[in-house]
């Protein structure tokens, strides 16, 4: 199978033979076309990939160790620049929000090449996103993809607020209002409420949309939580 940085070649992925029928979204043409193929044999090109268990563990670590103020800024040599410049084997996946405030790099105190992280408003699943996810899991190796949602999240917000937006920024708040179906509104007080119920549906509507996440987590080799990053004291926590 031929590489190119890490990356495997368009004409070996689209072969990767015939079980589970998928949309191959368009992510380039380096690598996929907008076309129907089908995925049996999964075989990643990360030589010793990380399990899901370890990958939450150091996420964790690395979490404490920025909540303390211990950080280590791991991996971010120039070394490890030269070394992720040939190949990239990520440990996990991050969908997180878009926010300025929860760089995910940062609040698990990781570096270059540890984590394939994909960011957008509201932390939601989109076809892109999806396509991205499977990059990073069925191509690079990562065992674990995390929904990281935030408190306070100003998406989860408008999407409460149920009004008219300007431009397409309605787009991601549609995207968001399924999950506020199950969040009983008692007060005005509850978006924190809403985000978790956000990072759930989130997290469960990725894992219903993916036929190739979907045979990963089936053979075990693919683990998908979400968790909640809160802007106040910086620490996350695991809730799925």
């Amino acid at each position: 199978m031929s590489r190119i940085n890490g990356f495997v070649g368009r004409r070996d992925f689209l072969k990767f033979a015939s079980v589970v029928g998928i949309a191959a979204t368009t992510f380039g043409d380096s690598f996929w076309n907008s076309q129907q193929t089908v995925v049996a044999d999964i075989h990643p090109v990360n030589p010793n990939p990380i399990s899901p268990n370890e990958a939450v563990r150091r996420l964790l670590d690395g979490n404490q160790r920025f909540i303390h103020q211990k950080r280590q800024y791991p991996d971010q040599s120039l070394e490890r620049l030269r070394l992720v410049a040939k190949a990239q084997y990520p440990f996990a996946a991050i969908l997180g929000c878009a926010d300025s405030r929860v760089p995910a790099e940062i609040v698990f105190d990781q570096g270059l090449g540890d984590l394939f992280v994909v960011r957008v408003a509201g932390n939601i699943v989109s076809d892109t996103v999806i396509g991205s996810l499977e990059y990073s899991t069925v191509v690079l190796g990562s065992q674990l993809i995390v929904v990281l949602g935030h408190r306070r999240c100003g998406a989860v917000a408008e999407a409460i607020k149920n009004q008219p937006l300007p431009g397409r920024i309605g787009l991601i708040i549609e995207g968001i209002k399924p999950s506020l179906e199950r969040v009983k509104f008692r007060t005005d007080d509850n978006i924190d409420d809403a985000v978790i119920a956000n990072i759930k549906y989130q997290a469960e509507k990725l894992q219903e949309s993916s036929t190739i996440l979907a045979k990963l987590l089936h053979e075990g080799k693919l683990k998908i939580v979400g968790a909640c990053y809160d802007i106040d004291t910086g620490k996350v926590n695991v809730i799925t």
